[in-house]
């Protein structure tokens, strides 16, 4: 296991491990925890329950954060032929991090 951080030979500091910053890159940003949280909780949802269920988060602004998880392949944007219908849904990338959330979850109600 590649470890999170590496002593940098030259300078004696610190460098972190360039697949836990692109990881943070995604997850820190402000809205994806908490779209990824409402489909672990609710499998699948229309644009409009995301919405609802994100205060604050503007269509705009929730319309880009879904299209950089799918380009990070963790949501999926299912549409239906020969229904108006899309829907999202996290992928098994986005599956895999309910036990990272499940942490979140439990140090925030430590420590919130």
């Amino acid at each position: 296991m590649q470890q999170l951080a590496e002593k940098s030979a030259n300078a004696g500091g610190c460098k972190l491990c360039p697949k836990f910053t692109h990881t943070f890159s995604i997850l820190g940003k402000k809205w994806n925890g908490l779209i990824i949280e409402a489909l672990l909780v609710k499998d699948t949802m229309r644009f409009k329950d995301l919405s609802a269920s994100i205060n604050g988060c503007s269509d705009r602004v929730l319309c880009e954060r879904l299209k950089e998880l799918e380009d990070e392949h963790i949501v999926v944007r299912n549409t239906y032929k020969g229904e108006n219908r899309i829907d999202y849904s996290l992928t098994e990338r986005g599956q895999e991090l309910r036990e990272v959330m499940s942490t979140v979850h439990r140090w925030s109600d430590k420590w919130n």
